[in-house]
């Protein structure tokens, strides 16, 4: 097998044939042994009966619908288990990932890079959710120390290679173009089309968007661990400097109220030291019960 294609499905009743037919016509041009894997989230819709239908039609189509809604990346995860192309294609299912990019990402893969990623020259999303991916990416690239790109999403070709070792990442929190950002091997990116959606609207509200981003910072960077600790120490520092000031203060005789000083360093100090145990040792215990608890990031129902 040549090349696998990978596309998460969700919401999509209307648009995946169409998905489907349009991967075909581009991919067929290649003349190289294919085949589409489409992994059904739990999509809430009649998603799953119509892509059995075009199963049931297309040998080269296989379907996988997973036991609950897991997310975008776990379903991604679970296509990729599945993949068997020296090449595979990861890419949304509401054609703003356009299949006649494939073609593009392919024969740059071949001039002997091993990652292709796709950069969404002008993004057709809201200014809003433009906006928010912009922050994100800043906000992650200062507490990463990296350089993110939010122009890049999942939309890219890879080797299989650099997709066992993305599979062998056993993160309980899964961040598919953050696990091939950390695997490294030779990349490049090339500007391409992104589309308005064909049908219907993102699945991802700003509440899904926002917990993405936190779980997603927390899981790939311990930045924040290292500013808490600075924070607590700053609390702690400014305590000491206005328990100074409140003992001047009271040897000249401006304060009078006895215990005054002692209580607010006190409680300053203590609120510093506090903010500083919680936050690392809460983050910490955090990230280490879900991961020890050892879940599957997604199951498998049908296939």
């Amino acid at each position: 097998m040549k090349l696998s294609i990978v596309s998460p499905i969700y919401k999509a009743e209307n648009i995946v044939e169409k998905l489907v037919s349009e991967i075909e016509k581009e991919v067929c041009k290649l003349n190289i042994t294919y085949e589409i894997i489409l992994v059904d989230d739990r999509s809430p819709d009649n998603s799953w009966q119509k892509m059995k239908t075009i199963a049931a039609q297309n040998d080269k189509v296989k379907i996988v619908r997973l036991s609950r809604n897991f997310g975008q990346h776990p379903a991604i995860m679970a296509g990729l288990h599945f993949a068997q192309g020296e090449w595979v294609v990861v890419m949304d299912c509401d054609l703003q990932d356009q299949p006649k990019e494939i073609l593009k990402l392919y024969n740059k893969a071949i001039e002997g890079y091993d990652i292709v990623l796709a950069s969404r020259e002008v993004r057709k999303d809201s200014f809003l959710k433009k906006t928010t991916s912009k922050m994100f990416a800043k906000l992650y690239g200062y507490l990463t120390e990296s350089n993110f790109d939010n122009s890049v999403a999942n939309f890219g070709i890879y080797n299989n290679k650099v997709i066992a070792e993305v599979l062998n990442m056993n993160d309980y929190i899964k961040s598919f173009p953050l696990f091939v950002q950390w695997v490294g091997f030779e990349r490049t990116t090339i500007k391409v089309e992104h589309a308005s959606r064909d049908s219907g609207k993102s699945s991802y509200t700003y509440k899904k968007l926002l917990s993405l981003a936190f779980n997603t910072i927390i899981s790939f960077s311990n930045k924040p661990l290292k500013l808490f600790v600075k924070f607590g120490l700053l609390i702690s520092i400014l305590s000491v400097l206005v328990g100074i000031i409140n003992i001047y203060q009271h040897i000249v005789g401006k304060i009078s109220v006895i215990g005054y000083s002692s209580l607010i360093v006190s409680i300053w100090l203590l609120s510093g030291i506090i903010i500083t145990i919680i936050g690392v040792v809460g983050i910490y215990i955090g990230k280490i019960f879900d991961q020890t608890k050892k879940r599957k990031s997604f199951i498998i129902d049908k296939q």
